[in-house]
């Protein structure tokens, strides 16, 4: 098996098969030994169940995927990574690399066709441009994943893992909560990357309710509501969530009351229970 996280072996690696990373597709490839290891060992439930990875470098995790779990799903976008990964994959048989961009694949069908019955995980090093579209293209394709344990940037991490009501918390952190647990499991610093990002990483994962607090359609009530809280974060809840929604400051004041709030109450001061309470009584 190639040694992917040395730097002399992904030098000659790109030399041979004539391949320049892509500042546009966030390629960042690891060089710590022990950061993909861990992702594997945190990701990957029991050998049995499948493994979705999304985009793969020089297939430096996709080999520790591999080695841990029978069946690995590897979507990758940048076919210029075809004959890299043909020789640095080339020793594992449960490895398939389907070329496309995860954003447009069907999920549900996607896994059906890949894992048949097989429960299913995500492990990936997400390019920071698109992780928050790509955890809600995730979280919102209607499947039970296992985990999802993803690598993102630092900042990305603190607000996906903040807890409602800090400071920290944001409409996406919401969206993530409303339907798993969000935890941050380690750090991983700017120099275990080739290009060196200017950005620290860290890897969470997020661990899918069984039953989420709240119906499907209710949730589309929430997260409206969540997204209007959230847009005018100097204004008060009364005044966000009135502009957003559209609906009188008097409704949102009577609102808010019933829920044993004050009219200068903050959105992001709210909890989810506080913000699930809200949903049920505001006429969104």
């Amino acid at each position: 098996m190639l040694n992917l996280t040395d730097m002399q072996v992904i030098r000659e690696l790109a030399k041979r098969h004539h391949f320049t990373f892509s500042k546009g597709l966030g390629q960042n490839f690891l060089t710590d030994p022990e950061v993909c290891p861990a992702i594997a060992e945190y990701g990957i439930p029991f050998p049995e169940c499948g493994v979705l990875e999304i985009g793969t470098g020089f297939g430096v995790l996709t080999q520790e995927l591999a080695l841990k779990s029978e069946c690995v799903a590897a979507v990758e976008l940048d076919r210029r990574l075809a004959p890299v990964l043909k020789e640095t994959l080339r020793e594992f048989p449960n490895i398939k690399i389907v070329w496309q961009d995860i954003m447009k694949v069907s999920l549900p069908e996607f896994l059906k066709e890949q894992f048949g019955e097989r429960k299913v995980a995500v492990c990936a090093n997400l390019p920071y441009y698109i992780t928050s579209p790509v955890l809600m293209h995730l979280l919102e394709s209607g499947v039970r994943f296992e985990s999802i344990t993803v690598m993102v940037q630092q900042e990305a991490a603190d607000r996906l893992c903040a807890r409602l009501g800090s400071r920290a918390a944001g409409a996406v952190t919401a969206a993530v909560q409303l339907r798993g647990h969000a935890e941050q499991l380690f750090a991983v610093p700017r120099d275990s990357f080739y290009p060196s990002p200017k950005v620290d990483s860290a890897v969470i994962r997020i661990l899918p309710y069984d039953a989420p607090p709240c119906s499907q359609e209710e949730m589309l009530s929430v997260l409206k509501l969540v997204k209007a809280g959230f847009a005018q974060r100097r204004k008060t809840a009364e005044n966000a969530l009135a502009s957003g929604l559209g609906i009188p400051k008097e409704a949102v004041a009577t609102a808010l009351s019933e829920c044993g709030h004050s009219r200068s109450v903050r959105f992001e001061q709210l909890t989810l229970e506080q913000v699930l309470e809200l949903a049920g009584v505001l006429p969104v």
